[in-house]
């Protein structure tokens, strides 16, 4: 039924003093509605709230309560005189809030789509088409052509009406899923005890997810006017092909639960999987984000954690072990300078202090005492390279500051021309047996060696080009 029949006798209406009264209600119904709204947004905990945010407060919270005060005002007239604009204000913030649900729930559930703003207005036309046919008395009459139209669809008779109604229904219903999926799924992730129990948080909040889109679908379906019997063929048909060509993906579904379920990975582990090391900081129901120190992330599918090895640097122990060496040279009073050592790696920032570090003589070198130092840290998710090179900086500055070389290879050329003289650094010796030409030098591997190959070669050209 239309709320206005007779175009001409609403414009008599609006002439009358009762309209005057009807006015003022509506604006105290409009101005409570906003007063009750602004109560909440002032509300602390609403801001942290994921079900009343301010966000919601002034979408969806403000109309809602304005229709509540403006319906129940409307009851509480008629038992006086018919009120005129209580039923247009009616329809009016009726439609204002399906608009500003639809586009709450699509948010909510695209938050990082861009064509919901598009998909928003579109839908916003259409409900004020609507809102505007029911009021001027043409809806009724679309809605009866629009069930004149008919034709037949596997057997069954389908109508236009239908269709429409059907399609409405069934995205209103699958909006209305995601919306409270991604709301759940907010409220779980977002309490304060959310990083002792992120994984079951997490396998909690895409099992619910999962769950409210299969209701969805299924009360999507029988909105729209599909029997849930008519499904056995494509159920049947959904098997096999998961039995051959969408294996990968079920399989990586079920891995990513079960990895949830078990917590062999949590999000916030240190691992390295294929050769990509990284912090582990999304597990999702198909893959799971694992993130470098230097801004890469790999997309990881959850059945190759299940099925390949992976390294879990934090998996009992945040605690990691890290090394370094060096060599001092012979004769060094190690007695004195190990614990200087361990004095400065346990200064350093990121080391901790238990296990404390620990310095070893790991080998007697060909050219030195080789040590090695040993240190942990207890945050590898921010690198191991940078708290590396600080305790080599600090072990540089101990040897410095005591003395103690860092030894190098020397090594010993020898010469031997063509003439039967053989020398060392380009000088003859004579008494020399007569001999091939031949030139013999050895490895060069410090600076010093490379200065006197270079000398050599500009001393004796002839020797190294083996004429």
């Amino acid at each position: 039924m239309a709320v206005f029949d007779d175009f001409q006798g609403f414009l008599d209406a609006l002439s009358q003093p009762a309209v005057m009264v009807e006015a003022g209600v509506i604006f105290g119904c409009v101005a409570l509605a906003w007063l009750v709204a602004h109560w909440f947004r002032r509300d602390p905990d609403t801001e942290r709230s994921v079900w009343t945010s301010q966000r919601a407060i002034n979408s969806v919270l403000f109309p809602i309560l304005a229709l509540l005060f403006v319906w129940v005002a409307r009851w509480a007239l008629m038992k006086q005189s018919a009120p005129v604009l209580m039923r247009l204000a009616v329809p009016l913030l009726a439609s204002l809030v399906v608009v500003r649900t639809a586009a709450r729930g699509l948010r909510a559930a695209f938050p990082d789509s861009h064509l919901v703003r598009s998909v928003e207005r579109s839908f916003s036309w259409v409900v004020w088409g609507a809102m505007v046919l029911w009021v001027t008395g043409l809806l009724p009459h679309l809605m009866q052509e629009a069930d004149g139209i008919r034709w037949t669809m596997g057997g069954s008779p389908v109508s236009l009406r239908s269709l429409i109604e059907g399609a409405l229904s069934a995205g209103a219903v699958m909006v209305a899923a995601l919306w409270v999926s991604s709301l759940v799924e907010a409220r779980l992730l977002s309490s304060p005890h959310a990083k002792a129990n992120v994984s079951l948080r997490k396998i909690a909040a895409n099992g619910t997810r999962a769950l409210l889109l299969i209701l969805g679908v299924m009360f999507a379906l029988t909105a729209a006017g599909i029997p849930l019997g008519a499904l056995g063929v494509l159920g049947g048909a959904i098997g096999v092909g998961v039995g051959f060509g969408l294996q990968k993906l079920a399989a990586n579904y079920v891995s990513g639960f079960v990895i949830l379920a078990e917590r062999s990975l949590r999000i916030g582990d240190v691992v390295k999987v294929d050769g990509f090391e990284g912090r582990i900081t999304d597990i999702a129901t198909r893959y799971t984000v694992v993130r470098a120190l230097d801004g890469r992330e790999s997309i990881v599918p959850n059945e190759m954690l299940i099925t390949q090895r992976v390294e879990n640097h934090s998996l009992a122990d945040r605690r990691v072990a890290l090394t370094t060496s060096v060599q001092v040279a012979y004769g060094t009073d190690l007695a004195m300078l190990l614990p200087q050592l361990e004095l400065a790696v346990a200064g350093v920032e990121r080391v901790v202090a238990d296990p404390e570090p620990k310095v070893q003589l790991r080998e007697f070198a060909p050219d030195g005492l080789g040590l090695q130092m040993t240190f942990w840290i207890a945050d590898p998710e921010n690198g191991q390279g940078n708290v590396r090179s600080a305790v080599n900086l600090a072990i540089l500055d101990v040897l410095q500051s005591r003395g103690v070389d860092i030894p190098f290879p020397q090594r010993v050329v020898t010469v031997v021309s063509e003439r039967g003289e053989a020398g060392q650094g380009g000088q003859g010796v004579q008494g020399a047996v007569p001999a091939a030409p031949t030139t013999a030098l050895s490895t060069a591997t410090s600076p010093v060696d490379r200065a006197t190959s270079a000398g050599l070669h500009a001393a004796n050209p002839r020797a190294h080009s083996g004429e």
